[in-house]
Parts: structure tokens; sequence; C-alpha cells
């Protein structure tokens, strides 16, 4: 998956399940997320794997969004 693809389904996921009282989800979502492209990236390496600081430094060229809170439940209208 090509990185706009994935940040386009992460802003999916976020402002789905973005509510207030989530936040702590999304943060370990977005951690897993992190793991699994480096994890299916070091599946495409034959020779060398990524260490953790180049993947850090992919992620400073292709960011990723991250979690936000987009509903509050406070805000709803009775």
């Amino acid at each position: 998956m090509t990185p706009p693809a994935l940040c386009h389904k992460l802003r999916g996921h976020y402002s789905y399940y973005g509510i207030t009282g989530n936040y702590r989800s999304l943060t370990l979502y977005w951690h897993r997320v992190r793991q699994t492209w480096r994890y299916w990236l070091n599946r495409r390496i034959r020779e060398n794997r990524m260490p953790w600081d180049r993947f850090l430094g992919l992620l400073t060229h292709y960011p990723l969004p991250t979690p936000r809170v987009v509903h509050s439940i406070y805000a709803a209208k009775p």
C-alpha cells in the first residue's frame, strides 16, 4: 500500500472512531499501523532488514496522520 493510500485509510478510521474517550485506542491503533507497515516493508527487502532509525527517517518523509478526536459526545445537541 502506498503512503497516500495508507494516510487516507487512517484519516477515515479516525473520522469514524474518533469520538470522545477513544483517543487512547486510536493511539494504540496508530502505533500498530506503524509496526505493521514496517513489517511489510521488511518483507520486501531480502538482504537487509530496515532498522527503526531508517524507518523513522521514512516517516519524516511520509508522515502518517496522528490520531485525533473528531466527534465530541459533549457537543451533541439533544
